[in-house]
């Protein structure tokens, strides 16, 4: 917990002094002091504080003028206002503007003490409060997204750090990587996400329908349009709405989304005025948004608006030491849905899935496995109950067409990843699991091969029957 700290605003010198004095005995705080409200307001913005203890009649600005700026620049602090002309209408109207409490001059030392100390022990519930709600927060991810990869980990960390603020997430990645559920993450985590979150699919609608569906339309706008239609944006005020497919919207409706999110208005279909939203846009796609800038495909000044905060999701290629923790949560997770016995999954099973492309990433193993689940003949799942397709070596023709959709970086790193599969997987056939056979055979150190089947979890007593 941070040192807890206390400003005292009173124009009276005097009796600023003696408060100070009173207060840094009988409280387990920082005292800070200021001589007008210009001052208090000046120390604010350098000191981190919990509570204002303020007089209400000040020569350049009164109390209830500092209760309305603290209130709306440092809403974390309490205040508690004091004043020699106390009466009924000035403690209702300054609990009305946000005042923790109110006393009146003279000052009863014992009453004001055990008013400040509430006070505080509220500021510290809250602070307690907020620690607790990070920490679900983390544990909330760690439930929707399993694995502990360093790419899963810094779009978890991303996700977590702009959960709260209202910017603009365009999240990327290829399909089946989790996009969607990263955006759900961001919604629920912020203080938006005790509303529903609103999805659209960019690509499903055609022009005419999606402007309709997104900006409302008036009754009698064009043919068919019987009644009024508020539109997702309206829908989604208060909450977050999330554009998925982003890429495939018609140039057209590209500039009117950018007039939406540069000014927070809508005006519907058929309507001559605007009204004013309230709405955190997170966008999705699978598509090079920077290369459709370049065709002319895609507005460069609406991709830099919804992408304040890129999110790139990771491919599974780049999360292979996740994929045995996240098919083992899989197959029980089907297990408990479709009511069958716990099954486990044999070590080379496990090795096969390890070592698959997966073009469809997250969703495409989730698939495989349920088919294995509800179709395996047996309670050990064996690689011949994974539906997988047929690849010679190391770069099959589906491998291939996988590394020509991918940036020249990223179809390297998976074309080597996938030769050292292949190759250690055949030196290993060819010794039969003899690690020190196998060293010299390759030329390599027997710790550096060891290292190596470890990082890509093959397990050499596989090979030794």
């Amino acid at each position: 917990m941070m040192p807890k700290s206390i400003l005292i605003v009173d124009d009276e010198t005097d009796l600023l002094a003696g408060l100070k004095r009173l207060a840094s005995s009988e409280l387990d705080c920082e005292v800070h002091t200021a001589s007008s409200a210009s001052q208090a307001l000046d120390i604010l913005d350098n000191i981190s504080c919990q509570l204002v203890l303020s007089d209400i009649r000040m020569p350049d600005m009164n109390g209830l003028e500092l209760l309305e700026k603290i209130t709306t620049h440092y809403p974390h602090i309490d205040i508690i206002l004091m004043t020699a002309y106390g009466s009924i209408d000035q403690a209702v109207e300054a609990l009305h503007k946000g005042a923790c409490d109110f006393v009146t001059k003279p000052l009863q030392h014992g009453q004001l003490f055990h008013t400040i100390k509430r006070c505080l022990e509220r500021q510290e519930l809250i602070a307690q409060n907020q620690d607790l709600a990070s920490r679900l927060r983390k544990q909330q991810l760690k439930k929707k997204f399993i694995g502990n990869s360093p790419a899963l980990l810094k779009a978890l960390s991303i996700m977590e750090l702009v959960a709260d603020s209202t910017v603009t997430v365009l999240i990327t990645g290829e399909s089946g990587t989790g996009k969607e559920l990263a955006a759900q993450t961001i919604h629920h985590l912020s203080g938006r996400g005790s509303k529903e979150m609103i999805a659209v699919n960019c690509a499903a609608l055609p022009e005419s329908v999606l402007e309709s569906e997104l900006f409302g339309h008036r009754k009698g706008a064009f043919t068919g349009a019987d009644r009024n239609h508020p539109g997702l944006f309206a829908t989604a005020n208060g909450s977050t709405l999330l554009l998925d497919e982003i890429g495939e919207m018609p140039m057209s409706l590209q500039a009117k989304l950018l007039r939406v999110l540069e000014e927070n208005e809508i005006r519907p279909v058929g309507e001559t005025t605007s009204l004013k939203i309230d709405v955190r846009v997170l966008a999705a796609t699978n598509r090079d948004l920077v290369e459709a800038v370049r065709n002319g495909t895609f507005r460069e000044d609406l991709y830099f608006r919804i992408s304040e905060v890129p999110l790139p999701m990771p491919p599974l290629r780049s999360m292979v030491e996740d994929i045995p923790l996240l098919a083992l949560q899989c197959i029980d997770q089907f297990c408990k849905d479709s009511n069958r016995p716990i099954k486990t999954i044999s070590p080379k099973a496990m090795q096969v899935i390890s070592q698959a492309p997966w073009p469809g990433n997250v969703r495409q193993l989730k698939n495989v496995l349920k088919r294995a689940v509800l179709l395996g003949p047996r309670q050990t799942i064996e690689p011949e109950d994974l539906d997988l397709p047929e690849t010679d070596g190391f770069c099959g023709d589906a491998d291939i067409k996988t590394l020509f959709s991918i940036d020249y970086q990223q179809a390297k790193e998976s074309f080597l990843e996938k030769f050292r599969n292949a190759y250690l997987d055949q030196l290993l056939k060819t010794t039969k699991g003899n690690i020190s056979q196998a060293a010299r055979n390759s030329g390599l150190k027997r710790t550096s091969l060891q290292r190596l089947l470890k990082q890509y979890q093959i397990d050499a007593d596989m090979y030794r029957t």
